[in-house]
Parts: C-alpha cells; sequence; structure tokens
C-alpha cells in the first residue's frame, strides 16, 4: 500500500508558510511602495518650495538693494500682505529689530507672535556698507498645508496598506488554490495514486503534478515488487521447513538416544522459530493486521513458555537462573507467531548478554515484562536500539542490529508499545505492552 506523508505539523509556525510569505511580502511591498511614494512627495514638495521661495526672495532683495544703491527712493519696496520690504540706511540701524540683526546676508527661517498667535516666515537679507534691506516673506498658511498633506499621506499609507493586506489574502489564495488542492488529492490517496496531472493546467502546478504522477509509479512499481518478493520468499520458504518440521516429527517418534534427540528437538524448535518468522516478516511486508483466525485469541502465557524454551539454547552452561512470574493469563487479538517473534528478541537478547545471575520473565496483564542482570543499557542508547541497524556501546558479539527494529515494526502494526531500559542494580529491563491490541 502506498501511504502518503501526513499534512504540516499543526505546531508549524504560520510565518514559514507559503502563503504567509506572499502575504507578507505584498504587503511589505504596498505598503513600501506607498510610503516610498508619500516621503518622496514631502521631500520633493518641500525642496521645491524653499527653493523657490529663498530664490525668489534672495533676488528681489539682491535688486531692490541694487536699487537702492543707484537711486535711494527707487529702491523702496512697497508693502504687501505676504511680502513686505524694508530698507535701512547708514544711520537707521537702529531702528532695525533686534533679532533682525544677528543675520548676514542671506535667506532665514524664523517665525514669531502675531496678536498671540505664532506665525513662520522667510526673511531674505542684503547687507552692504551703506544699507541693509530684508525681505520677508509669510509662509504660515504653507506650513499648515505641509502639515495637512503630511496627515493626508500618511492615512494614504494607511489605506493603502489595508487595501494591499486584502489584496494580499486574495492573491494568495488565488494563487495558492491549485497547491491546496493538488496537496488534498495527494493526501486523499488511499491504497492506489490516482493520476494528477489531468486535473492542472500545463503550468508549474502542473509539471509539478506530472512529476509526482511519475514518482508514484515508479514508488507502486518498487512496493509492488517488494510484495511480490516477500510472497514468493515466504511460501517457497514454507515448503522445506514444513518438510524438515515433519522429518524431525518422525525422528522424535523414532528410538532415538538422548544427545541425539536432544539435537533433533533443537532442529524442530529452529524450525518452527523460522516459521513464525517468515509469517510475521510476510505481515509487516503486506502492511496487515492479522488476527489468530476464526475470531479466536493467543495465550499470552504459553507463547511466553515456549519462546523461552526456544531461546534456552543461548544460555549453554552459563549460571544463569530463568524465572517465569505469571500474574496473570492474557490472551490477545494476534496471531501467536507475531508474539513468538517479538518475545523471542527481547528473550533472546536477555539469555544472550546475560552471563550471571537472572532471567526474570513477568506476565501481567496487559504486558510482558523482561528483566535480567547482564551489562545493562546506556540511557542515552534506549530510544536508539529499536532503530534499525543501531547497536548499543555495550552490545557484543557480532549482529546486524535488526532484532529490536522488526520488534518495533510488529508494535506499530498491531498498536503495541515496547521499551527497554536500565535496571535498577544493574541490567536491562524490556517491556512489551499489549494495549488496545490486547
Amino acid at each position: 500500500m502506498l501511504r502518503t506523508s501526513p499534512g504540516p505539523r499543526a505546531g508549524m509556525r504560520y510565518r514559514r508558510q507559503l502563503r504567509s510569505r506572499i502575504i507578507v511580502s505584498f504587503l511589505l511591498f504596498g505598503v513600501g511602495l506607498t510610503g516610498l511614494f508619500a516621503a518622496t512627495t514631502l521631500v520633493m514638495r518641500e525642496w521645491l518650495e524653499d527653493e523657490l521661495i529663498e530664490s525668489t526672495l534672495q533676488r528681489e532683495v539682491d535688486e531692490n538693494a541694487e536699487l537702492t544703491r543707484r537711486d535711494p527712493a527707487a529702491g523702496r519696496i512697497a508693502p504687501f500682505e505676504v511680502v513686505q520690504g524694508w530698507t535701512y540706511g547708514r544711520h537707521q540701524y537702529a531702528n532695525i529689530p533686534f533679532d533682525w540683526q544677528k543675520y548676514d546676508t542671506g535667506v532665514y527661517d524664523y517665525e514669531e507672535l502675531v496678536d498671540g498667535e505664532p506665525r513662520s516666515y522667510k526673511l531674505a537679507v542684503n547687507k552692504s556698507d551703506d544699507y541693509w534691506l530684508f525681505l520677508r516673506y509669510d509662509v504660515t498658511e504653507q506650513r499648515r498645508t505641509r502639515t495637512t498633506l503630511t496627515l493626508a499621506l500618511f492615512a494614504a499609507v494607511g489605506v493603502f496598506a489595508a487595501l494591499s493586506l486584502a489584496l494580499a489574502f486574495w492573491l494568495s489564495r488565488r494563487v495558492l488554490r491549485p497547491v491546496t488542492d493538488l496537496a488534498a488529492r495527494v493526501a486523499a490517496f488511499e491504497r492506489e495514486p490516482e493520476p494528477l496531472a489531468s486535473h492542472y493546467a500545463n503550468d508549474e502546478v502542473g509539471q509539478l503534478a506530472a512529476a509526482l504522477d511519475d514518482y508514484a509509479r515508479r514508488l507502486t512499481e518498487l512496493v509492488e515488487r517488494d510484495r511480490e518478493f516477500n510472497a514468493d520468499v515466504s511460501h517457497e520458504l514454507r515448503t522445506p521447513l514444513a518438510v524438515i518440521r515433519g522429518a524431525t516429527e518422525l525422528l522424535l517418534t523414532s528410538d532415538l538416544g538422548d544427545r541425539a534427540r536432544e539435537r533433533v528437538r533443537r532442529i524442530d524448535r529452529a524450525a518452527r522459530q523460522s516459521t513464525e518468522l517468515t509469517d510475521a516478516l510476510l505481515l509487516l511486508s503486506r502492511g496487515e493486521r492479522q488476527g489468530p483466525g476464526e475470531g479466536g485469541t493467543s495465550d499470552v502465557v504459553a507463547i511466553v513458555e515456549q519462546v523461552v524454551e526456544t531461546q534456552r539454547t543461548q544460555l549453554g552452561t552459563k549460571p544463569v537462573e530463568v524465572r517465569i512470574e505469571k500474574h496473570a493469563a492474557p490472551r490477545i487479538a494476534a496471531p501467536a507467531s507475531v508474539l513468538a517473534v517479538a518475545l523471542s528478541n527481547l528473550i533472546g537478547n536477555a539469555f544472550k548478554y546475560t552471563q550471571a545471575g537472572h532471567v526474570l520473565v513477568r506476565i501481567d496483564d496487559d504486558a510482558v515484562c523482561v528483566e535480567d542482570t547482564g551489562p545493562g543499557i546506556d540511557p542515552e542508547d534506549a530510544g536508539k536500539v529499536f532503530e534499525r541497524g543501531y547497536r548499543g556501546a555495550k552490545a557484543a558479539g557480532k549482529g546486524a542490529g535488526l532484532g529490536l527494529a522488526i520488534v518495533r515494526r510488529l508494535c506499530d502494526l498491531y498498536g503495541w508499545r515496547v521499551m527497554l531500559a536500565p535496571r535498577d542494580g544493574g541490567g536491562a529491563v524490556a517491556r512489551l505492552e499489549f494495549g488496545t491490541g490486547a
């Protein structure tokens, strides 16, 4: 069965989603563009206004200064409401307002109170040895207009930001709709994937759908070949294993010596264990969760006793005491071969690594616990030993590190739980919990 990967994690940060990136980018672009336009408008207005006024005032005051020097009567500047001019001769310098006396030739900004109201002016000054000329221009209204324009532009930036945000949400939803639809179609795959490319135009999303179709086709072919291989191997192995078990049964009924009979029993146990392992691996390859058949259940106590007897050969002559404590007699809705394979790895490891002391197999209502007095396991290895190919730092001898990985896969298939941890006082504790699978 082709399985699709789960969707985005619920805790994924929103800023990492493609849609949020589109929204933020569009919003920043809209706000940045309108803000830049507003700032440019203000700067250009102020620069043009100041440049125009100051250059005009300076030109006017310079021209009047020249006229005054040529003809004192002709150079007088007539007063206006907005623009006012004053000309002071050498003997009139004392009449010049005190605040103006500090200015040299040029144009200046200053403020003063008129009838209790602050007003803003630009003052053009031209000083010579004979005359001091002043030309004043009232820019109060321009300054007020500038403030109003600034507020209006800020409001415009806010309005455009809101419009950009709304447009960003709409565009992101519209742009990502094909991608979202593609993700939904992929997530809806059950067993065999359906073609995707036919649902989309020949654009980027269509190309992605075509690539997914090609990948799904190649992956399906690979899975099918794997299924067929496992089914063929399992089928072909059952026949010679059945022949071996039949032969051992016949031999056990004949007149054999004690040593020969024990060897035949070992052959029979190995053949039975190989048959169980073949059945379990076939279930894993198919991803099928089967029961023991005809609605029955498997006796956990009987399977534990059988596995302990089968694995006892690993103890050899080591001074290890094996005890089975039966606190309950549970039955599980799973094939005996599956539980036997799982327990064979846990109990077999305990027998293999324990050089002296004891191995305790305790049967509870919903679990089987295996305790040993072997070298134990490092806490940092406890969560890794079930990974394929991983062997703990204290693992001795040869091994591929596949046994516990098979146990974990069987537990995932049947909803069980397996744990391995250090034991207080030395050794290790393995616990197989049946949970909802019991």
